[in-house]
């Protein structure tokens, strides 16, 4: 089922960058369980946070430092409990509905915006 047409202006808005996730703290005042990201998206954009709810499939923090990730850098800062989210990290359901991070499969330059 098609919802809203989005046009390819509408697209271009959105501002999709590669970023390296350097450190994964625990998050135990979210509603939900859920980590608290850093994330490198390189020189031009630098490193920002984020909060994911990401326990179920990454029960390992370790497993989620160094890995690439999807993440919307242009979206204004959300208010979460008490941390501050200043980017989307993009992710997908799995079969269960739980959250699994949508990733570049190779290793490219941190920054690199989506087309």
């Amino acid at each position: 089922m098609i919802r809203d047409m989005a046009t390819i202006e509408d697209f271009q808005k959105i501002d999709i960058r590669v970023g390296r996730i350097v450190s994964v703290d625990d998050f135990p005042e979210a509603r939900k369980p859920a980590y608290k990201l850093t994330i490198d998206f390189g020189p031009e954009i630098g490193v920002k946070k984020s909060t994911a709810q990401l326990l179920k499939n990454y029960p390992r923090k370790e497993e989620l430092e160094g890995k690439f990730v999807l993440g919307i850098v242009n979206f204004p800062p959300r208010q979460v409990g008490p941390a501050i989210s200043e980017v989307l990290t993009l992710g997908v359901p799995d079969s269960s509905g739980e959250c699994t991070l949508i990733r570049p499969d190779a290793e490219v330059p941190l920054g690199g915006r989506m087309y």
